[in-house]
């Protein structure tokens, strides 16, 4: 069975979460000394490829390895919305039914394009995929609900829009000011009507806040070759397999295609 990876590598060069500690690797045996190489790791759950579970924002949400099995594997759909995106969009599900036939309980793939601004990217530029990229419309919530979605993911550092996390709303503040430049942008791009809309205050971390009460987790930072054309608008079965990280409010995740198979 053919696999194609939608994953990012992971090591010390990948962006990292504003105000999160970095991916650090060093070794602590080298064969000539020991006969043995082996590494020691230290590291937030929240960069690369990762699945968010409940835990992370719900006190006594599940947790990584409570998820289960069949939720994390079976039919879905990668819906590219590469037309649409620029910096700063918000993605609707109108836009995504537009391309593709979503079924109740899918496990959905959301291609903006974005991925090629990550460190490994085609054209890697960090302050670009951290500060502008898409993020979900309000109207995102009901509609995964509705579709009893329990796995979805994106190509960007977060399912939310910057205008709903700190990216623009206090990062840099009184110092580089990056808040205040995302802001100007994304007025000059909705409106002041438009911005109040959609960004208002109770939509702070809206699809995290919002979902996972209700099991409805995702999978941030994918990447790999989520650009094939065989998968774009595509029903495949999909596969996102985080370590068995017992109580773990996230985990670094290898997510797979399987193009060849029976996607319904």
């Amino acid at each position: 069975m053919r696999c194609i990876d939608l994953s990012q590598p992971l090591n010390q060069d990948a962006p990292f979460w504003p105000y999160y500690p970095p991916f650090e690797v060093k070794y602590i045996k080298r064969k000539a000394e020991h006969g043995v190489n082996a590494q020691y790791i230290q590291t937030s759950n929240h960069m690369g490829t990762h699945l968010d579970a409940p835990r992370h924002f719900v006190t006594g949400g599940m947790t990584i390895d409570e998820i289960p099995l069949e939720w994390l594997c079976g039919p879905g759909v990668v819906v590219d919305l590469r037309d649409e995106m620029d910096d700063l969009a918000a993605y609707t599900p109108k836009m995504i039914e537009d391309r593709v036939e979503v079924k109740d309980g899918d496990l959905l793939i959301l291609h903006t394009g974005w991925e090629r601004f990550a460190q490994w990217g085609k054209t890697p530029d960090e302050e670009r995929y951290i500060h502008l990229h898409p993020g979900a419309h309000p109207g995102m919530v009901d509609w995964l609900l509705e579709k009893k979605i329990k796995i979805w993911g994106v190509d960007c550092i977060s399912t939310d829009h910057p205008m709903n996390l700190p990216i623009g709303r206090f990062l840099g503040k009184g110092m580089h000011g990056h808040c205040d430049r995302v802001r100007a942008l994304c007025e000059e791009k909705f409106g002041a009507e438009g911005m109040e809309e959609l960004f208002p205050d109770s939509a702070y971390q809206l699809t995290h806040n919002a979902l996972f009460p209700h099991n409805c987790m995702h999978i941030e930072n994918l990447g790999g070759d989520i650009f094939a054309d065989e998968l774009q608008n595509e029903r495949v079965v999909i596969g996102c397999f985080p370590w068995k990280f017992k109580g773990g409010e996230a985990a670094f995740s290898r997510v797979v295609a399987f193009p060849d198979a029976d996607a319904g």
